[in-house]
């Protein structure tokens, strides 16, 4: 699994001019699916990204976690995030997770991910044409990739 965190000071995803999920201070998280990741990659990123210290305390040093400023996340499915880019100008998403079992894992990823850390989770629609709109924080992006760790 590939996730993109954004911390955000609030964001929105909307389908069809309609708003579909909405938060304040949080996180945005761009998740990206492959067919060998499993329940064990999930809770790998749900412990680290609701662990994740990089909200400004008193001091202003990163050293708050979303659960510290009970901040909500926004979860968007993006298969993109899987892209190979290695031949031609023209991108290939074969890596990407078979639709079925990636809305499953997604699913069970923004599941996991409120019961963990006990807040919000806002999503958009698995395999929509969504726009995202979001004001970044920092900006603060880390990448996290369950291959890689």
């Amino acid at each position: 699994m590939k996730v993109v965190l954004q911390r955000v000071k609030s964001a929105q995803v909307t389908i069809d001019n309609q708003i579909v999920g909405a938060i304040k201070q949080g996180y945005v998280l761009l998740v990206g699916i492959v067919n060998t990741d499993t329940a064990e990659d999930i809770m790998y990123l749900v412990r680290k990204i609701s662990q994740l210290r990089v909200f400004e305390d008193e001091s202003g040093r990163m050293n708050l976690s979303i659960q510290d400023i009970e901040g909500t996340f926004l979860s968007i499915s993006q298969f993109t995030l899987l892209a190979n880019t290695k031949k031609g100008n023209r991108p290939s998403f074969t890596g990407a997770g078979d639709p079925v079992f990636a809305e499953k894992l997604y699913a069970n990823f923004n599941d996991q991910l409120k019961l963990y850390s006990g807040l919000d989770v806002e999503t958009g629609q698995f395999g929509a044409d969504m726009a995202v709109s979001l004001v970044n924080d920092g900006p603060v992006t880390i990448l996290f990739d369950t291959h890689q760790k």
